[in-house]
């Protein structure tokens, strides 16, 4: 958190929270009443005020009173960066701890900076470094084969990034809140 939002939160101290304002969609970006933040120092103030309270909901801390987030998805849209990852908020993802693929075949990654959802851009990224018995790349049988697997299943693919090999397991989408510890639709 900015300077300036730690002085006002202890200087208005009971200011009431926001809910049902704000949101995150699939791609990144913030919304108001359901439309895009578009002016860059908003954003800009958003990304660096943005965390998630002790019961896994998701806000924007704006001076004084919390602004909690609806999320269309993840709490983080996670992007490509050379080999790295980065959040949409521009914070740079130290290490990536799980990996689970949806029954969309979308891809979530449970990080040191919270759960995200890799960008649909990006998912090539993510074909390309996926192994599956013996380092093999997976073929499309192999991909549908762990779309099918029911919540919770290991897929038998890893996803490679440098040294390491993330053992990638099946996630209903409806079920990654429960799972990976956030509230898609925080409430008073």
């Amino acid at each position: 958190m900015e300077d300036w939002v730690i002085r006002a939160m202890a200087r208005w101290p009971d200011v009431p929270a926001l809910f049902g304002w704000l949101g995150l969609d699939r791609r990144g970006r913030w919304l108001i009443r359901g439309e895009p933040i578009t002016r860059p120092q908003i954003v800009e103030t958003i990304n660096r005020n943005y965390a998630a309270d002790e019961y896994g909901r998701w806000y924007f801390q704006n001076g004084p009173q919390r602004g909690y987030m609806r999320l269309e998805y993840a709490p983080l849209v996670l992007h490509t960066a050379g080999d790295g990852l980065l959040a949409h908020t521009g914070a740079c993802v130290g290490q990536v701890l799980n990996v689970f693929l949806d029954e969309e075949g979308s891809v979530l990654l449970l990080t040191d900076l919270g759960p995200g959802l890799l960008a649909d851009v990006d998912l090539d990224w993510a074909l390309s470094r996926l192994e599956g018995e013996g380092g093999q790349v997976p073929n499309e049988a192999a991909l549908s084969q762990a779309l099918a697997l029911p919540s919770g299943a290991p897929t038998g693919l890893r996803l490679r990034l440098g040294a390491l090999r993330l053992p990638v397991f099946r996630l209903d989408g409806a079920l990654a809140p429960e799972v990976l510890g956030f509230v898609r639709n925080p409430q008073a």
